[in-house]
């Protein structure tokens, strides 16, 4: 009960800040049982099955208060679920931190602008649908690699090149659905097959799945409102400083001075 309820607030938590800002659930949940002991790819595919209810629930709510810029979906959902399935067996087979250095400083530098864009007042720009296919395909990628990067690298981008941040996190966060969805079959997938091997103590962490899932049920609701009713400087503020903390965070991982 005690694994339950722990997990449970870092649900509730993570998919605040999530639902909120459009990135964070994953990467605060895979730290938080990467900590507990958890293996990247066991971490990974369990962080990624909880996404599967929580997405979807997030996603209602963005779509309900008319956060998803529908002409940009579609493209970023095919191909952060090719880039996602691809990632997730690449994961099974490799180890994860290989790449994790060039996503820390992406995600630096990605932050530093989006203060700098912050602070000027820029003005909005039309994004033409076919930079998602690409944006997609490295989102989809690192999320199922890294157990948490779709947020940072899609929400992110889409803000930094100039996607009204209330749209971009709506459409990132519905596009997600799709991509943990992926990720999920095809981690069950290759355990069914062999490629997998390291998967057979999986069941043993389901009391933590479980808070997770039900933590992020209760605040996934709310995601659609806040990002709906936060302003829009406030909320650019606010993603640059997230995406400078997550860098901070794992490039302290990264030198050994965290767990």
């Amino acid at each position: 009960m005690e694994t339950f309820l722990l997990f449970f607030v870092v649900g509730v938590v993570a998919q605040s800040v999530d639902g909120a800002l459009g990135m964070a659930y994953g990467v605060i949940s895979s730290s938080v049982l990467l900590a507990f002991g958890v293996p990247p790819a066991m971490a990974s595919a369990s962080v990624h099955g909880a996404e599967v209810f929580t997405t979807a629930a997030s996603a209602g709510s963005h779509i309900a208060h008319r956060n998803v810029d529908w002409r940009l979906l579609l493209p970023l959902a095919v191909a952060g679920v090719i880039g996602g399935c691809v990632g997730a067996y690449v994961l099974t087979g490799i180890e994860g931190d290989v790449i994790k250095p060039f996503v820390v400083a992406y995600l630096g530098v990605m932050g530093l602008y989006i203060l700098w864009r912050a602070g000027h007042d820029i003005l909005l720009r039309h994004i033409p649908s076919w930079v998602t296919w690409p944006l997609g395909l490295v989102g989809g990628f690192l999320d199922a690699v890294g157990g948490g990067g779709w947020g940072p690298t899609v929400s992110s981008t889409l803000v930094g090149a100039g996607q009204e941040p209330r749209r971009a996190i709506g459409t990132a966060n519905t596009a997600e659905f799709f991509l943990t969805v992926a990720i999920s079959a095809t981690f069950v997938w290759a355990l069914m097959t062999g490629h997998w091997a390291d998967a057979g103590a999986l069941e043993n962490h389901a009391t933590a799945v479980g808070g997770l899932v039900v933590g992020g049920l209760v605040a996934a609701p709310f995601a659609g409102l806040i990002a709906k009713r936060v302003p829009r400087k406030a909320m650019t503020y606010a993603v640059g400083a997230v995406l400078l903390l997550l860098a901070g965070f794992q490039g302290l991982q990264l030198a050994g001075m965290v767990a």
